[in-house]
């Protein structure tokens, strides 16, 4: 039987006035509302929990430690710890990011107009491995209704850095899809501290295609550079074509990578759900990591790299800068250890750091790595 789209946005359940996040340690998260949440279909949480973010103030942050300060793009990073896209897909929390103690949050993937996405139920928990399935496509309000969200942010003195992550309507037809690209950079590029162009979200069709040499030449031929650029690919890439793609990378002069989207590996990652859709957590840890150490080997170190896939500790975050990453981030370990994850990955990753002798994080970029 042939499944229809909705017919409108997924709209949020109300939150009560009163919810907040914080402060929250971990422990009281994963004892007391992590159940609770879990107890929910996994859309309706996310929206539910990003409902209470969206009313959460700007709140005071402790400094951090300087060992996590670094600076790329001429950018300066308090820590590097972002949020990855497709928690806050049209920007409504971006204090609360700032609140969590997040370096930068990458907001998205935000497309040129809104859609719903893909048909429910479309995310799954794999609880026994803290790991998630979506299969969302983009759901969305589109690039109208996100403008003036950044833009109010920016102007209530946001001191986050805020990243955003493109992708075309699912209606595009493959000719238009640069276009697509062409016109969110012309809305937005300019709000935005970096842009990351998504071409491999296994959830739109024929939008991997996009990863190939020729594609990605023909796509930044339409973009207008209004702030750094950085490609997103998939970790289930051969390595040959990893090889071009980061050789095309260095030629047309992108400021990066952000290695890696979702997997479409299941058994290879240990894992036996037969739901469709792009898996994250701790089973995508290795083979990000793997992804990234190839990525930076074959720029050799040219090409900064943004880290994402498995990351839920300080450890992780550190095997991922060791592989090659400048910057790193999460999402899914969220879901499972809660708001305070943030502020104990930056207190333990600092303590790392003065063990393994390295004086900052970009001491540590690429150290486990022979170039």
């Amino acid at each position: 039987m042939e499944q229809t789209v909705d017919s409108e946005l997924p709209r949020p359940p109300r939150a009560p006035r009163f919810a907040t996040m914080f402060p929250m340690p971990s422990a009281l998260y994963r004892g007391l509302f992590r159940p609770i949440l879990f107890s929910l279909d996994a859309e309706t949480a996310h929206h539910l929990i990003l409902s209470m973010l969206s009313m959460t103030p700007p709140l005071p942050v402790p400094a951090d430690p300087s060992e996590l300060r670094s600076t790329l793009w001429g950018l300066d990073f308090s820590n590097p710890i972002g949020l990855a896209a497709g928690m806050d897909k049209d920007a409504i929390a971006i204090s609360a990011w700032q609140s969590l103690g997040f370096g930068f949050a990458e907001l998205g993937t935000v497309t040129p107009r809104p859609q719903p996405g893909n048909p429910k139920p479309r995310v799954f928990r794999i609880p026994a491995q803290h790991a998630l399935i979506n299969r969302l496509g983009f759901p969305g309000e589109g690039m109208d209704t996100v403008a003036p969200r950044i833009e109010r942010a920016r102007r209530t003195g946001m001191r986050i850095r805020i990243a955003l992550n493109f992708g075309p309507n699912k209606d595009t037809p493959p000719e238009q899809v640069a276009a697509d690209y062409a016109a969110l950079m012309t809305r937005l590029g300019g709000l935005a501290d970096f842009i990351v162009i998504n071409v491999s979200s296994p959830n739109t069709p024929g939008l991997r295609n996009w990863q190939s040499p020729e594609r990605i030449r023909e796509l930044f031929a339409a973009l207008e550079r209004r702030a750094p650029i950085l490609l997103k690919i998939a970790p289930d890439l051969d390595d040959a074509m990893l090889e071009s793609i980061c050789e095309t990378a260095l030629d047309l002069k992108l400021d990066g990578m952000v290695v890696c989207n979702t997997t479409l590996q299941r058994e290879e990652v240990g894992i036996t759900s037969a739901e469709a859709g792009g898996l994250s957590g701790p089973p995508l840890r290795e083979l990000a990591r793997d992804r990234i150490a190839r990525v930076y080997r074959s720029a050799q170190g040219k090409l900064p790299i943004v880290g994402v896939g498995g990351i839920a500790s300080a450890s992780d975050a550190l095997g991922h800068i060791k592989a090659g990453a400048s910057l790193v981030e999460l999402y899914t370990g969220l879901i499972y250890e809660g708001p305070g994850l943030i502020a104990t990955m930056k207190k333990e990753l600092a303590n790392l750091l003065r063990r393994e002798g390295f004086r900052s994080i970009s001491d540590a970029v690429g150290s486990a790595v022979k170039v």
